[in-house]
């Protein structure tokens, strides 16, 4: 009598199911991946949005004490004894002070730190300083957390014409990898937020009607040199490679990209800019460059 023997057929996937299967996750993976990155994307520009709304409100406390520049800190280029010292500097020293303890109410906004020259320091007094604890007390803030100030040095290799301990207020987006030679810490920071204050007496916006071709009497609102020696130190996280608002482009596409960008495209009747009577703040974005279609305003804008 024979015997029957029963064999067990183990089931398994062929070839073609695998590759099948395969297929199906890559092109979900494919869908997947721009949707998470547009999501960071607009995960960072809330939090930007949320960082500017925190600057807009220190900047109201601020201004409802200073009355010598209108409410708001000045933005020029340069600072009282012509050194380079730009709108993005000087917004930081007003928040938090150029040593982050605060700002000290007696500042003529000079690179220096001083009211009228060495032996004037209005920061950076060492703790057994005579006029230490009164110095301390006189000051205003920091208006916001000093997590988002640092040293120039800390975003820039080479700072340029300006003093590597100037103070900026940096974005959220982390663009700059910093080695800290004090810590040997490396970190990723953001870009400086420039700032420019409007100008009162002005009543043009136009790239055409631009200092230095202009006079007192016929300013624009809004002054694009404000930053423009920050701008041209370029994206330290690629080189120095030059923004798009870099002075090599300024004599031509750059300079009416600006005032593009800052214009109120509402107003049919004549060009005017966003926030006529106050102050601007814009992030580089996303990709780090001052000029491309990602920056962020503290107003609703959208690139054109």
């Amino acid at each position: 009598m024979k015997r029957t023997i029963k064999q067990n057929k183990k089931s398994a996937f062929t070839i073609v199911e695998l590759l099948t299967v395969m297929s199906i996750i890559v092109i979900l993976i494919g869908l997947l991946v721009p949707a998470l990155s547009a999501a960071k994307k607009y995960a960072k520009y809330l939090a930007q949005r949320a960082q500017f709304k925190g600057i807009d409100d220190m900047l109201a406390d601020f201004s409802s004490r200073d009355e010598s520049s209108r409410g708001y800190p000045p933005s020029s280029a340069l600072d009282p004894t012509g050194a380079s010292y730009c709108g993005a500097m000087k917004l930081a020293e007003a928040m938090v002070g150029l040593d982050m303890l605060g700002f000290h109410p007696d500042s003529a906004y000079r690179a220096d730190g001083t009211i009228n020259g060495p032996g004037t320091e209005l920061y950076w007094l060492p703790e057994g300083h005579l006029g230490y604890e009164t110095n301390l007390r006189s000051r205003w803030g920091p208006f916001m957390p000093v997590q988002s100030a640092y040293k120039l040095w800390h975003v820039y290799t080479n700072t340029g014409p300006f003093d590597p301990c100037s103070v900026v207020l940096c974005d959220v987006y982390s663009n700059v990898t910093n080695n800290d030679p004090t810590s040997g810490a490396r970190r990723k920071i953001g870009m400086p937020i420039l700032y420019y204050k409007a100008d009162p007496s002005g009543i043009w916006h136009d790239p055409d009607n631009h200092p230095p071709l202009i006079d007192d009497n016929n300013r624009n609102i809004y002054n694009s040199f404000d930053n423009q020696e920050l701008i041209d130190l370029g994206k330290p996280f690629q080189g120095d490679a030059p923004h798009k608002l870099s002075s090599v482009a300024m004599g031509g596409d750059g300079l009416a990209l600006f005032y593009n960008n800052m214009r109120d495209h509402k107003i049919t009747t004549a060009s005017r800019p966003y926030r006529p009577d106050s102050y601007v703040l814009i992030s580089a974005g996303f990709d780090g460059e001052y000029g491309t279609a990602d920056d962020v305003f503290n107003f609703d804008w959208k690139a054109r």
